[in-house]
């Protein structure tokens, strides 16, 4: 399903003067290509930003749509989703937003776009080349739990000291007997930098590693942009007796589409059992037709 724009971006620039394309000025939108032809050079490196203020709250998706209106162009196509579904109130204003300022082609269709921008998940067929995911990130920094002072996140990264966070791992799978972290699970991006994964849950993690596409990463509250390019080593952190595993119900599958191979989310029947449902709703909706 593709949403066109009716009288194309000259139009409704000629109707909006008051708007810029993208709605940044040049002057921003040219920083945020310098710090992301930064973050795709150093793979997994937080590179600060000057974020503006949008007109959306900082923690909603400032940073992702500030990195999305800064690679946009007039010919680019896109999707916006919200934990996999294009319906939700973030994904539609946030479409909303960058259609009336740009007047780019919006598509509820991953296959149809250019750029995908997302809160939450990563499509399920996850990052074909020639394509852009945009992940919006809450918190970036994936050593904030073990340290607060910045000076000391900054050397730990500086020289590699992840110790600590290997501690943490292992003082979780004691006090659990297993690793409890789901979104949010640090990795280890081309053997150099630990990366925080934003808040995708670790049945998305795996499609980071040596995908075909670029995923740019944007925090708006902390400021900071990150990459990863494509064909690039995500690898997450675990022990070697201790194998990475994603989330999975015994049994469980969509009640739309019959897949048991796919992120489910779970929606409670008081007094019945609980139905399933793909949290992609695009690749969903395919399946269910038959022509995923």
């Amino acid at each position: 399903m593709t949403i066109s724009a009716p009288e194309g971006v000259a139009a409704l620039l000629e109707e909006s003067d008051h708007y810029t394309f993208g709605f940044l000025d040049e002057l921003s939108k040219r920083e945020i290509r310098r710090a992301i032809l930064s973050a795709v050079a150093l793979p997994g490196y937080q590179v600060p930003f000057a974020s503006r203020d949008m007109p959306v709250a900082r923690g909603w998706g400032s940073g992702g749509l500030q990195v999305t209106l800064g690679v946009i162009g007039g010919d680019d196509v896109l999707k916006v989703i919200d934990q996999g579904d294009d319906a939700g109130v973030n994904a539609a204003n946030l479409r909303r937003l960058v259609h009336r300022t740009t007047g780019v082609t919006t598509t509820l269709d991953r296959r149809e776009a250019t750029i995908v921008q997302s809160r939450h998940r990563v499509p399920e067929e996850g990052v074909p080349d020639g394509q852009v995911l945009v992940l919006q990130v809450p918190q970036p920094e994936s050593l904030r739990g073990i340290e607060k002072r910045e000076s000391e996140l900054r050397r730990m990264h500086a020289e590699a000291d992840y110790s600590r966070m290997w501690v943490a791992l292992y003082e979780d799978y004691v006090r659990h007997g297993a690793i409890s972290r789901s979104t949010g699970y640090p990795v280890l991006v081309g053997g150099r930098y630990v990366m925080q994964t934003s808040p995708i849950p670790r049945w998305d993690v795996p499609r980071l590693h040596h995908h075909d596409g670029l995923v740019l990463f944007g925090a708006g509250r902390e400021k900071r942009i990150y990459a990863v390019p494509p064909h690039t080593d995500v690898v997450p952190l675990t022990f070697e007796d201790i194998p990475f595993e994603v989330e999975r119900v015994p049994g469980a599958a969509c009640a739309r589409c019959g897949s048991s191979e796919s992120y489910l989310a779970e929606i409670p029947q008081p007094g019945a059992p609980s139905r399933w449902v793909c949290s992609d709703t695009d690749w969903c909706d395919r399946r269910a037709g038959g022509v995923a």
